[in-house]
């Protein structure tokens, strides 16, 4: 059980100790800490209530957390616009709508049922920077919170109907082509993990006249499996894709951030191919430059050179994407791990975006989703981690290992990543979890497995575990 505090928000797995883990305590003083930043940050509003998008996703702890968080800010005198059960997108795209200053999403998004969290948007509807949070981290360490008199509490207003909007935000973007898709009559299998993503993608589906089969897609948070849609982890709907002769898959993760594909013969598109495949239709029609992270493939950057377009790695975390998108005016961007950022919707990782588009795609190409997967070049990526225990210098780990092979091609702004010509790796401390991530990829899955054993095995002996 753990608490960890980063950039990416305060995530934590619910009961046990105040500070060890995301208790009501720890809710409430977060909550605190990122209510006293807004008023700071928007300290030239004077007596001008601020405001505060906040939803969650359908974690068992969901509405616990929410109300926590929600009074929280009724307390400090900021008033909120409750979405309810929502996406991290649906928040983000909330925020400007709402001309809001703020937005929180309760999500602890891949992670599994036990745990929650707090990620934090500024008034963009973006993730803060890594200043910012920062920042909050300093508020809360001090608790330094002056709460509002009982004449100037702030005030809660529902508003449900954001998930409709949203998709009629996703269908009026000039890539998405409905009356296409319509045509096609394709049949698709939906993986919603018991989330809110059982809710606004079928319904997306069946808008863009797509016959919907359910698995898992009532939101009650009571993951049927391993939230992170890898492969270990679908074989359900890998089954049932092929037993439906569905046209292919859809997986997202219980925020409905990330996005997997299964291709029509039940294998696994590759969730480093969501962006590939999104990212080969969006440069065919607008041809531009594009942005994924270190632990990224080399196939976006392949299509992209395809394209006439200019490719740059940023470090992990969705807010240096963004940041790097933004500085290279990329046309689309994202992460692996099926995090698909379209800046003519909005810069955020969207799975509907993503969804929205491949089915257009897919309208136009007259392929199989098999036949789209096999045209693109062919990486192989093996994806492993190690536990941390707090004995563990991961500072100094990297750094022996980054001497080692200081002869290689290595970049150290995030980790370590080392370009061997073919094959590449790069290890790196989680931000969302208490582990070393270590990603290799290479031209065929053994080389890539085997790049992996050995670092791995490095790693430990190096950590002396």
């Amino acid at each position: 059980m753990t608490l960890i505090k980063s950039i990416s928000g305060i995530r934590g797995t619910i009961g046990g100790a105040v500070g060890d883990n995301l208790t009501p305590v720890d809710a409430v003083k977060f909550a605190s800490a990122y209510g006293s930043f807004l008023k700071i940050r928007h300290a030239s509003k004077g007596n001008e209530r601020l405001k505060v998008v906040i939803g969650r996703d359908a974690r068992i702890s969901g509405p616990m957390i929410h109300n926590l968080v929600m009074n929280t800010l009724v307390g400090l005198g900021i008033d909120v616009i409750d979405l309810g059960l929502s996406t991290t997108p649906t928040v983000e795209i909330a925020v400007p709508l709402e001309k809001a200053d703020g937005g929180i999403i309760l999500t602890a998004s891949h992670n599994p049922k036990q745990w929650n969290a707090l990620k934090l948007l500024n008034e963009k509807g973006e993730f803060l920077s890594g200043k910012e949070g920062e920042l909050i981290l300093e508020i809360a360490e001090k608790e330094a919170f002056d709460f509002s008199d009982v004449d100037n509490l702030g005030e809660v207003t529902e508003n449900n109907a954001y998930m409709d909007i949203h998709i009629d935000e996703v269908l009026e973007l000039p890539l998405v082509n409905a009356d296409l898709v319509k045509t096609k009559k394709f049949k698709v299998v939906v993986d919603g993990v018991n989330s809110s993503g059982g809710i606004i993608i079928p319904n997306l589906l069946e808008q863009m006249g797509v016959e919907v089969v359910k698995l898992y897609c009532e939101p009650n948070g009571h993951f049927p499996h391993n939230p992170e849609p890898l492969k270990e982890h679908l074989g359900d709907i890998c089954k049932l894709v092929v037993a439906e002769k569905a046209d292919f898959g859809i997986v997202v993760d219980p925020d409905v951030d990330r996005l997997a594909f299964i291709s029509n013969d039940g294998e696994m598109f590759g969730e480093e191919y969501t962006l590939v495949a999104v990212a080969d239709y969006v440069l065919s029609k607008t041809p531009g430059n594009t942005v994924s992270n270190m632990s990224s493939s080399r196939a976006l950057r392949d299509i992209t050179e395809k394209h006439g377009g200019s490719y740059q790695a940023s470090a992990v975390g969705e807010v240096n994407v963004v940041e790097l998108m933004k500085k290279t005016n990329a046309i689309i961007g994202g992460e692996g791990n099926g995090g698909i950022i379209y800046p003519s919707s909005h810069y955020g990782r969207d799975s509907m975006v993503g969804v929205a588009l491949f089915l257009t795609y897919l309208a136009e190409q007259d392929k199989t989703v098999a036949e789209i997967r096999a045209s693109y070049p062919q990486y192989f990526m093996s994806k492993n981690k190690i536990e941390l225990t707090p004995q563990i210098d991961v500072d100094n780990v990297l750094a022996t290992l980054t001497d080692k092979y200081k002869s290689e091609n290595i970049t150290t702004i995030d980790g370590v990543k080392i370009d061997f010509p073919t094959q590449w790796v790069h290890l790196r401390k989680s931000n969302t979890e208490p582990i070393i991530r270590i990603y290799t990829e290479a031209p065929t899955q053994n080389e890539a497995d085997v790049l992996a054993e050995r670092f791995v095995k490095e790693l430990k002996e190096i950590a002396g575990i």
